[in-house]
């Protein structure tokens, strides 16, 4: 009986250790696809090493931290050659200012989960050059040898999203990680891999409209476009892998297109503008190889979809250096390129029209340094101010009314900028209401103020309006009025109403009745009955 009860016990035993070791297994593959929850990403990636000796950690960090924070671009990274390639540059810990307490917890997921399933993965681009000038990095981008089937299956929190260059997106709530496979040289298709256009194509003009060829980490540094873009962060070994001189040129404030300038620009215009959108950001001389094709090729943006035109734009004037970029652009001659209409009336010297589009810049620098919310619909109203108000004059001249007038040369303005920058509907109806709200704020009719004060875009709207008095346009003093009429109470509001009514032309004089007609009587109404 004792052996008996011995045995059920033990039977007992083991069926509740192995239901537990059966829980913790599917606890464990239902987790999200991330670093194990007894391991934090500080352990796993921790910028010295083994993670046993935390006063050594605290020293090292110490000392790296202080030797780097506060340096600036003006400091040396010199570059610490570890292998026998003279053009693999591999620095060491302590000679660069990478830190993982600049990484986002979520990209040092990424890295972990790709190497520890065997696969080479590196932090890569934007991020790391950030990081080296003491800016805080946005975008953490993944550069690995997985394909983007094979990193799907890894994380299933993540999408394969285009065709011209495929890219996995993994998503941790509002953060996004993007991650690409190491790019080859189009040359390596034609000799060595069959692939076929589905993997790459070229069109007529040279440019890239498919670029899906795999390659190795070395071929992947020279498809990158800049030279400070090729700096590859490892964080198995906490090295910066440079391939290009890239570092070099961070110490000389240079930038400079990886090969031939002119077959770059071919393969993708768009390096045009980012040139431009470095230098205006990073204070950076553009290499003379590198910025003399740009004069002479900037026809070539008129070949990029216009979707993808207008996120470019975007990154150019809200990124906070909007009036040095737009310099930039005049300066280069691609404005004609971007809005052609707007180059015009700038060549013109239309009154007020590039003080206006200043003005509008600045103020969007502004709220961008200040971390408050913008909209394109503002920016792009100034910018197509001018073009408006040049059409707006000639179907004025043809006999059109003032508010028909405008709202047809609105449709056509817009018509013609959205065949080159494909603007969200959302945005051009905001501009719309912007321009269509212009003329009955400067009228200012007495009937139309709390109306115009109630519309939704009525703030937009007011601000423009500003804008344009403080850029030279004389308004009659428009833009003070409905300041102080938003600033009055209800009696000062209708005190200001009434004394609109007892100017000339203000509607002060009451309209005539209508007369009744006058009854007749029946009898008179039908006298034959």
């Amino acid at each position: 009986m004792l052996s008996t009860s011995i045995m059920a016990l033990v039977l007992a035993l083991t069926l509740a250790f192995t239901a537990m070791l059966f829980w913790r297994r599917q606890k464990r593959e239902n987790q999200p696809q991330d670093v194990p929850p007894e391991t934090s990403s500080q352990e796993i990636f921790s910028d010295t090493g083994s993670t046993g000796d935390l006063t050594m950690q605290n020293r090292a960090h110490k000392h790296h931290d202080g030797h780097h924070r506060g340096r600036g671009k003006k400091g040396k990274c010199r570059p610490v050659s570890l292998t026998n390639s003279p053009d693999r540059q591999v620095i060491p810990r302590d000679h660069h200012p990478v830190s993982r307490r600049e990484i986002s917890d979520n990209a040092l997921k990424v890295l972990h989960r790709l190497t520890s399933n065997g696969f080479d993965a590196y932090l890569v681009g934007g991020c790391i050059r950030d990081i080296y000038f003491d800016l805080h990095p946005k975008d953490f981008d993944v550069a690995t040898n997985a394909t983007p089937e094979q990193v799907r299956r890894l994380f299933r929190n993540s999408r394969v999203i285009g065709r011209r260059f495929k890219l996995v997106h993994v998503l941790f709530g509002r953060e996004m990680i993007e991650v690409a496979t190491f790019r080859a040289s189009h040359d390596n298709n034609a000799t060595s891999q069959e692939h076929g256009r589905d993997k790459s194509h070229h069109s007529d003009s040279g440019r890239i409209l498919r670029d899906n060829v795999y390659g190795s980490m070395e071929d992947d540094a020279l498809r990158r476009d800049f030279t400070v873009n090729a700096l590859y962060y490892d964080a198995r070994d906490f090295t910066v892998v440079d391939f290009c001189n890239g570092v070099q040129d961070i110490e000389d404030e240079v930038l400079r297109l990886i090969g031939d300038p002119v077959t770059r620009y071919h393969e993708d215009p768009v390096r045009m503008l980012r040139a431009l959108r470095f230098k205006a950001k990073l204070d950076f001389t553009i290499d003379p190889e590198t910025a003399d094709p740009i004069f002479e090729l900037g026809h070539l943006l008129r070949d990029i979809p216009a979707a993808r035109m207008f996120d470019e734009i975007l990154k150019l004037l809200q990124s906070g250096k909007g009036v040095r970029t737009f310099e930039l652009l005049q300066e280069y001659g691609l404005l004609k390129h971007l809005f052609s209409a707007t180059s015009h009336c700038l060549e013109a010297g239309d009154d007020y029209c590039e003080e206006l589009i200043y003005s509008a810049l600045r103020s969007t620098d502004k709220r961008i340094v200040k971390d408050r919310p913008v909209t394109p619909a503002f920016l792009f109203a100034a910018l197509l101010w001018g073009p408006l108000q040049r059409q707006f004059r000639d179907l004025q001249e043809q006999g059109i009314p003032p508010v028909p007038a405008m709202q047809q040369a609105a449709m056509i303005v817009l018509d013609n900028q959205c065949a080159h920058t494909a603007i969200p509907k959302r945005f051009t109806m905001t501009i719309r209401d912007i321009w269509d709200m212009q003329y009955r704020l400067e009228r200012r009719q007495p009937k139309q103020i709390d109306g115009l004060l109630a519309h939704p875009k009525f703030r937009a709207a007011y601000d423009f309006l500003v804008l344009r008095e403080e850029s030279g346009e004389q308004l009659d003093n428009a833009g003070q009025w409905w300041t102080d009429i938003q600033d009055g109470n209800e009696q000062g509001r209708n005190e200001m109403i009434r004394s609109l009514r007892n100017q000339p032309g203000g509607n002060g004089r009451k309209r005539r009745r209508r007369r009744q007609p006058r009854k007749r009587s029946p009898q008179n109404r039908n006298p034959e009955s």
